[in-house]
């Protein structure tokens, strides 16, 4: 959007990426059960037939924002550092990389944490959650069955312990702190792998 055009009255201009991001804080600030498309329009500054002329509704706006966090985290498990390799290194990287992933998509990710499945979008979005969960129990056990991780614990309960840390992420960082993204995924790495790793 140019200031030109918000001084002559004109309605804004987003990319559609920039729609998503003042969609996805609304649905943050409000809940997505209570936010209204009316909500959407003053937010964005469009008529609600300018936001219609975008997507069919307010759930293809979650399908599209929870996707995005969705989608960023199955990348992860795509990585050269996921897939080759020592399988408690491969363990490390996804579980690094993911902090990373949700600062860099903060709103995104938080949003995807906050889906409960009462909406087809949002019990798409947690059969995903539950299938990147299901791929890391497996690599957990992979480890553990090399010799390189514990084995007296569960690997879905390791899994379920590392992605609450992971997630607990969403609960305090703000971009414009003393902690930079790097630093937050090598503590997360140093705190987990430290006690998982056999001795």
């Amino acid at each position: 959007m140019t200031t030109g055009q918000a001084r002559r009255g004109r309605p804004p201009r987003f990319t559609p990426d920039e729609l998503l991001d003042v969609v996805v804080a609304e649905f943050i600030a409000r809940g997505y059960d209570a936010t209204s498309m009316e909500d959407l329009a003053r937010a964005t500054g469009l008529t609600k037939s300018a936001v219609y002329h975008h997507v069919s509704g307010k759930e293809e706006l979650l399908r599209l924002a929870v996707a995005r966090a969705v989608d960023a985290l199955f990348d992860v498990l795509a990585e050269p550092g996921s897939t080759t390799g020592a399988a408690a290194d491969r363990l490390e990287h996804v579980v690094r990389r993911s902090a990373e992933v949700l600062v860099d998509l903060l709103p995104y990710v938080t949003l995807l944490l906050r889906v409960r499945g009462n909406t087809d979008a949002e019990r798409w979005a947690l059969g995903r959650r539950r299938e990147f969960d299901r791929r890391l129990a497996g690599l957990v056990q992979d480890a553990i069955d090399a010799g390189d991780l514990r084995s007296d614990l569960d690997p879905r309960l390791v899994t379920r312990l590392l992605f609450g840390m992971v997630n607990s992420i969403s609960e305090w960082y703000r971009p414009t702190g003393q902690h930079g993204v790097q630093e937050v995924a090598d503590a997360v790495a140093a705190l987990a792998f430290d006690g998982l790793r056999s001795r």
